[in-house]
């Protein structure tokens, strides 16, 4: 008798077990950076998400800063506690793929009924793609624009900038935009605005011939490309359009476009959930001046699935909804990306004509003209090496020939160091 109320009491509590084991919740990390309005997004994702999977739940772990996060994810990283989705850029995606940090995903995306290689732009696949596999899904396809201040351009009887208009028409415009108001010998308002770094650079090196980096060494220095850093060296050093060191120490261009004292500000799709809080002017987009040809660079983030995660197919099911055409209409709505899935990019919530900028198609336009930097294991580095000696001619500190020559010195041990 007392055995079977023992075997009663054992299957009572394995049916119990069971029954709750079926109800379990998943946990599912996803880590980001971004700014409050950029982060905005993400929750919206997440909370969307739970909703119609109500057996996982999302921990959104928040990194404001870009350079924070990329220490924390690489500490994960080598810690082997990664959270279980991450977002990484394709010019960091290269060294850490090599390496095996992430999960393919091309045989879940093969399986899936949700989306399918061709639903999104090929660059943007082939940007986050290793030997032919896919690593990564990307989130969205930006590049590099002109952010323009309408009421300044206005005011200053000065034609907008569009598609077309040349390296000497913003020369030009960004002139007659510098000024100061008050004659007290400082200037008040920037024609132009932009971080001095390689990913700035590069599509003027591309529009003049240039290549950056060809056969495991940087071009940087050779004549065509030479040629266009200089150019861009000459916004500070010679016509003085945009601030220089101690001025952007003071107070970044950013922050001035923001403020409605700069004209122009140069840079990708990430701001405009910042941008469209400003109301105290009105702004747009153009596509890049163009040089000898058009160009301009590849801006993509992907979720990638860190091979040390616990738990991969739940982590799968968050990446396959978030680049479904619900979720990656979710984050298009909110201004922060230009959708990699192709019917939403061409939808209204990325083309909507009542939000800013008015001209979003200017970022599918010149998709057939944007170029990447090239797949390389220690290319974070290189980029940095580039970044560090670009600021240095942009402020004045040496000629713009020799920056790039110490640049393409100082990485050229970096292309071999893995090989």
């Amino acid at each position: 008798m007392q055995n079977r109320w023992v075997s009663f009491y054992l299957l009572m509590a394995f049916l119990f077990t069971s029954a709750c084991g079926q109800g379990e919740v998943q946990p599912v990390s996803f880590m980001v950076f971004g700014e409050p309005a950029e982060l905005k997004a993400y929750q919206d994702l997440v909370a969307a998400f739970e909703k119609q999977h109500p057996e996982i739940k999302v921990e959104l772990i928040h990194i404001p800063s870009q350079g924070d996060y990329r220490k924390r994810l690489a500490a994960d990283l080598v810690g082997g506690e990664p959270a279980d989705v991450v977002l990484i850029n394709y010019r960091r995606f290269s060294g850490l793929a090599i390496k095996n940090a992430f999960e393919p995903l091309g045989p879940y995306l093969e399986k899936s009924e949700l989306i399918a290689y061709d639903d999104f732009y090929a660059l943007s696949m082939r940007a986050f793609s290793l030997n032919d596999q896919v690593i990564c899904i990307p989130q969205n396809i930006s590049s590099l624009v002109a952010f323009y201040n309408k009421d300044v351009f206005d005011a200053a009887g000065i034609p907008y900038p569009d598609a077309g208009w040349t390296w000497d028409d913003f020369i030009s415009a960004s002139k007659a935009l510098t000024l100061d108001f008050d004659s007290d010998g400082r200037i008040d308002q920037y024609g132009a605005g932009v971080e001095p770094t390689l990913i700035r650079v590069a599509p003027f090196v591309w529009q003049n011939g240039g290549k950056v980096s060809i056969n495991n060494a940087l071009t940087l220095a050779d004549p065509l490309d030479l040629e266009a850093v200089q150019w861009f060296v000459d916004w500070q050093v010679m016509h003085h359009i945009v601030p220089n060191a101690v001025e952007e120490k003071a107070e970044s261009s950013e922050s001035r476009f923001i403020n409605g004292r700069t004209a122009i500000y140069f840079n990708s799709r990430r701001l405009v959930p910042t941008f469209r809080e400003i109301t105290a002017f009105d702004w747009d987009i153009a596509p890049l001046p163009v040089g000898r040809s058009d160009a301009t660079i590849l801006h993509s983030d992907a979720y990638c699935l860190p091979s040390a995660s616990k738990h991969k197919q739940a982590a799968w099911t968050f990446i396959e909804y978030a680049n479904s055409i619900d979720g990656q209409t979710l984050v298009s709505q909110s201004g922060r990306t230009v959708p990699s899935l192709i019917q939403v990019a061409e939808s209204d919530a990325f083309l909507d004509p009542n939000a800013k900028p008015a001209h979003s198609r200017v970022f599918l336009d010149v998709i057939p003209f944007t170029l990447r930097l090239p797949q390389q294991a220690n290319w974070a580095d290189i980029e940095e090496i580039c970044d560090e000696e670009l600021q240095r001619a942009f402020f004045g500190e040496v000629s713009a020939l020799e920056a790039m020559q110490s640049a393409v010195k100082r990485a050229l041990p970096l292309f071999t160091e893995n090989e």
